[in-house]
């Protein structure tokens, strides 16, 4: 009896063993017959079960109200996507013959061969839905015999990318055309699709990027969208909502663009809180010194006219010192500079103790209060400070005092002046020894439109009033401040002070030049100005970050023009080390402001 029994077990357990091997033995040969396109397939019902869940989801969402027109997200294309060979659509539709012939001899022009412009004749331009063989082996054969061509056809490379980014922008426009609060099937489905695609193509910027997946996306969205197509044929309303989106995108770029502009203009007005900090603390050991620790060294060297004499008016301690340190550190003979450095009354006790903690080495230096002119308050204040600007940098008395150069410095012969934004690179000694022909200011000239420091008399004075008409050419050329050498002598002589008040005086009546000095500087000056060799002053530090460097490291002056200032956080990086060189970081007043490269 128990050996039946025994025997019943070995058989069910035989036929339990024999129930779990086959079917592993049997899973295992199919697994061997898989192809790569069946493990792919396999991936991609999974996919589509992961979408299909997510369409799910949506029918539990309710469409949002429609409160404006949705613009398409801005893409912006490079240059050099433009010089493409493929004539690019959205629709299926072909450009016509003569436009591509057109297109494409216009590009082979440029590469300069005769060769790639017949060969160019018998070449077809890809389509987006093109794909066949012999078209690619037509290409290729192309390619191989222009080097020039060939090099064309490798810049082909983001077609695809820019027709998916069309669909997306083609579907939220059906979208636009659903009611408010909509949830159909055709709504859900564009929804998902505008998902896909963007999913798919990801940060991709050329096709080559793209996996098989964006492809099948974008065809099944170009289903979707013949299908919206059907459900809203009007195509006169799809223009229309398309049009009414570019605006609005547009609009928002304007917006943000003037946002943006305003912002940086704030940050170039505002005063860093370390450089605060900084004037705090100087200004507090000035007024801690004895009335006769208070007097900076060489007095008497102040009004020699034999000396070469500097002037910056500025109310900003760093400024200042840069100026002066890499004047000096450069001069062949510093004992013959004498710097005037003019501020007004707040500012005079912190640059005044800056330069008394470091003094300029051999060169000479005077700290002045503009407060202190009493002959400029009765000319100043009935004129200037009527100007229409709300920017002080354009109605301050230390902008307009550069057109007072002969009252500030009555015993000298010649000035170099400075703006407080400058470096100087090299000797300036030769500077005094051009002959000004006659002319009473030398000047670097902006006249050349190849360079972006090129200005226009008429972009900045008033060519339609009659007076400014008839006495000035608008094709005269102009020229660059911030490092400017005046003969004083020529200049009272041709009482160009008197002609700056008469203009000014005409500018409050009826407008005759933008807000600012420079336009007035051009009118004053005009016909007695002498052209200097473009090395000794190289602009737009300030504002272009194109700038060749090889410019810079010949210039004899930099200058940071413009709103980025080397000291302000917006400044360009790739020029601040240019000024920061002159500053000593360590120093213990910078350190207790936390002032830092």
């Amino acid at each position: 009896m128990n050996q039946v029994r025994r025997w019943q077990r070995i058989s069910i357990l035989a036929l339990l063993s024999v129930s779990v091997i086959a079917p592993v033995i049997f899973v295992s040969n199919r697994l061997k017959v898989f192809t790569s396109i069946g493990r792919w397939d396999f991936a991609e019902e999974l996919s589509t079960t992961k979408f299909r869940a997510e369409n799910i989801r949506l029918n539990a969402i309710e469409q949002e109200a429609d409160e404006g027109l949705k613009e398409p997200k801005l893409v912006v294309y490079k240059d050099e996507d433009l010089g493409s060979l493929v004539s690019y659509s959205t629709s299926t539709e072909s450009d016509t013959k003569q436009s591509q012939n057109a297109g494409d001899t216009n590009i082979l022009e440029n590469n300069g061969t005769d060769e790639g412009k017949e060969e160019n004749k018998k070449m077809k331009p890809k389509t987006a839905s093109s794909g066949s063989r012999g078209k690619d082996q037509t290409n290729q054969t192309g390619a191989r015999r222009s080097p020039n061509v060939q090099a064309s056809l490798l810049r082909v490379s983001d077609e695809k990318i820019k027709e998916m980014k069309d669909q997306v922008i083609r579907a939220q426009a059906y979208l636009n055309f659903a009611p408010p609060g909509s949830n159909s099937h055709l709504v859900k489905e564009l929804k998902l699709r505008i998902k896909e695609v963007e999913r798919a193509v990801g940060a991709a910027t050329k096709d080559s990027d793209l996996s098989r997946r964006a492809f099948r996306r974008m065809k099944q969205m170009e289903a979707t969208l013949d299908k919206a197509s059907h459900v809203y044929p009007d195509c006169s309303a799809m223009a229309t909502k398309l049009r009414a989106m570019t605006y609005n995108a547009e609009e928002r770029v304007r917006l943000q663009k003037n946002q943006a502009t305003y912002l940086v203009q704030l940050a170039s007005r505002t005063t860093p809180k370390g450089l605060h900090c900084l004037s705090m603390q100087l200004t507090a050991e000035y007024f801690a010194l004895q009335p006769e620790e208070r007097h900076l060294p060489n007095r008497q060297d102040l009004h020699n006219p034999d000396l070469h004499h500097y002037a910056v008016f500025s109310d900003n301690v760093l400024a200042c010192a840069v100026v002066v340190n890499s004047t000096v550190s450069f001069a062949k003979e510093p004992e013959k500079i004498v710097f005037h450095v003019v501020t007004d009354s707040l500012n005079l006790p912190a640059i005044s103790m800056w330069f008394l903690l470091n003094p300029p080495g051999k060169a000479t230096i005077q700290i002045q209060s503009i407060d202190n002119f009493n002959w400029l308050s009765t000319k100043y204040n009935a004129t200037l400070k009527k100007e229409n600007s709300h920017d002080p940098r354009y109605t301050s008395a230390l902008n307009h005092l550069r057109f007072y150069l002969p009252d500030v410095f009555p015993a000298l012969n010649k000035v170099l002046l400075f703006d407080h934004d400058v470096v100087v690179q090299s000797d300036l000694g030769r500077l005094w020894n051009i002959d000004m022909k006659g002319k009473v200011i030398g000047a670097v000239d902006t006249c050349k439109e190849s360079e972006a420091s090129f200005r226009r008399m008429d972009l900045f004075i008033n060519f339609s009033d009659p007076l400014i008409a008839k006495k000035f050419d608008v094709k005269a050329c102009t020229w660059a401040s911030g490092m400017n050498l005046f003969d004083l002598q020529e200049w009272r002589k041709r009482k160009l002070t008197a002609v700056y008040h008469k203009y000014l005086q005409l500018g409050y009546k009826r407008p005759l030049w933008k807000a600012g000095s420079l336009p007035l500087g051009w009118i004053t000056f005009y016909k007695h100005t002498v052209a200097l060799d473009k090395r000794w002053h190289v602009l737009g530090l300030g504002y272009d970050s194109g700038v060749a460097r090889q410019d810079i490291e010949q210039a004899a002056v930099i200058h940071y023009d413009g709103v980025m200032k080397p000291w302000l956080e917006i400044g360009i990086a790739k020029y601040k080390g240019y000024w920061t060189k002159f500053i000593n970081y360590d120093h213990p007043f910078l350190q207790r402001c936390n002032l830092h490269v």
